[in-house]
This record gives C-alpha cells, structure tokens and sequence, in this order.
C-alpha cells in the first residue's frame, strides 16, 4: 500500500509578517518530526488576511514567484525533506495579481503552482478587488510524494473544479483555505454555514473517490477599517478518506498541527466497488458550460 503522511498546520496570523512567518516554520518542522512527507498551509499564510477591505496599498504585500517565500520555504523544505504546499498573494505584473499556491519539492525546487480560479466578492471577503482570476487549468501538480490536486478557499464550493482535478490525474485534493464567520451572522447560522463548508468538501471526496486534505485559519482578526467587527475563522482543519471518511478534524477555536496517514492505493479499491467515472455520461453534459439551461 501507498501511504502518505500529510502534516496540516492550522494557526492564526497576526499583522507581524515576521512572526507568523516564524511560526509556520516552527509549525512546520513539528509536522515534519512526526513524519510528515507533506504539509500543507492555510490561505495566504504570512498575513492577516486582508481582504476584509478594499485597499490598493495592501497590493504591496504581493511578492513574485519564485521570490522571497519560494526561497525561505524551499531551503525549510530541503532541509527536512519534505513537500510543501504554499499559499502566496503573488505579483505577476503590475497590477496583476494572484492567489497562488505554490508545491515546493523536497528539495527545494517548485514543483508547480495553482492560481485560484473562482474568487469571490463577498461581504469581508473583498477578493475580486485583489486577486485576477487563474488562468493555470484545473492541472495537477507531479511531486514525489504523488499527483497533487490543489485548489484553494472558494474553489471548494466548485464541484466541477474537483471533478477536473480528479480528472486529469490527482490522487489527492488539498484545499488552503481562509474561512470564517462574519458578525452579522448570528452563531446559529454560522454553525450552519460550516457544516455546509465540511459536507461539500467531503462529497467531492466521495464523488471522486480521492482524499480530500483542508487547512483553514483560525482566530479573530479585526476588520483594521472599523466599518464591521472583523471575521473568526472556523478552524475545523480536517482530512477524509476517499469515500468522505473523516480521517481528521481540528478544533473550531485553537491553532493546531497534526500528521495524518492517507492510503493513496484506496482510491483504486473505492472507485471499483463505486466506478462514478465508468458510469458518467459525458455525451449528456453541455448544459453544465452554460451559465444556466433554462
């Protein structure tokens, strides 16, 4: 059997870039000394995340790739040996920008990005204002630990952007994520929202007959404008196996690290005795690249 640790690093982020910065490496090498292969960061891992407002100074906390976070964590990573997956604000050109996530090999070189292809405009999470969709394909990226299908936040409400994924060859689907509660939502509701959030991640699992790995914020972070009361990141960190078996889940309220073992050779196993992709019937499917078919 094919097993694969994945190391999953749930922290909260402070306006200190540095600090968090050493806090994810320290975060980093607990996973890899409980024998982490893989580990996988939240979205947009160095800062605060800024897109509770609209502001274009905050565009000057995009870097290039490779750049200064490719460098840094690519020596970490061949250091410990191990495959990393990172989340970067990346400046493509001016006035261009992207949510990127970058597979570092493990020794050091990237092995590919993903750009964030579904961004979305929503109270507290002003990402259109920053973030020029991706143009990368829905293309898994090939480490030595495996094909690695990542998405990233929004894109985890997609189930066509999983089904691509799974498509073109990825054994596991790994979601950085930054998500929480906004205070105009009563907590009853909020509650709501996150189970939805956990439950359509766990169906592109069984749907794709794929483990699924998602690492989300937490903690408070104050909206620095005042115009709301700022967002509480859910946590809830968790990994599935490939029928949406829960493998893992982190607390809703506290930073936290763990290594989980998945079994890539499932796949195979759970996709005979369920072969969604034998029966599909692609001959049938043009409505779905229509925006609605009625």
């Amino acid at each position: 059997m094919r097993k694969l640790s994945v190391g999953m690093v749930q922290q909260s982020c402070g306006p200190d870039i540095e600090k968090n910065i050493q806090k994810l490496e320290k975060n980093i090498r607990e996973c890899a000394f409980q024998g982490a292969q893989l580990v996988v960061l939240q979205e947009l891992h160095n800062s605060v995340y800024f897109c509770q407002v609209e502001d274009a100074k905050l565009c000057d906390l995009a870097e290039s790739i490779p750049g200064p976070s490719t460098e840094r964590f690519g020596k970490l990573a061949a250091e410990l040996g191990i495959v990393l997956v990172l989340s970067l604000f990346e400046r493509r050109a001016p006035g261009i920008y992207h949510n990127t996530a970058v597979v570092l090999e493990k020794d050091g070189s990237i092995a590919g990005k993903y750009r964030k292809m579904h961004i979305p405009d929503d109270p507290q999470y002003y990402e259109k204002f920053y973030f020029t969709p991706g143009d990368l394909g829905f293309r898994p990226i090939h480490t030595s630990v495996g094909e690695i299908g990542v998405l990233v936040c929004w894109d985890q409400w997609y189930p066509e952007a999983a089904r691509a994924m799974a498509l073109a060859g990825a054994e596991i689907l790994i979601y950085p994520t930054a998500i929480g509660g906004v205070g105009t939502d009563p907590i009853e509701e909020q509650k709501v929202q996150r189970g939805a959030w956990q439950l359509v991640q766990r169906g592109h699992s069984v749907a794709n007959g794929l483990p699924v790995i998602t690492v989300n914020r937490v903690g408070h972070e104050p909206d620095w404008s005042e115009a709301s009361s700022g967002l509480d990141f859910w946590g809830t960190s968790f990994a599935t196996g490939p029928q949406g078996e829960l493998l893992a889940e982190f607390p809703s309220d506290e930073e936290c690290n763990a290594v989980v073992e998945i079994d890539l050779d499932r796949t195979e196993y759970v996709r005979r005795g369920w072969p969604f992709f034998r029966d599909r019937r692609i001959d049938m499917y043009d409505p779905i690249l229509k925006r609605y078919g009625k």
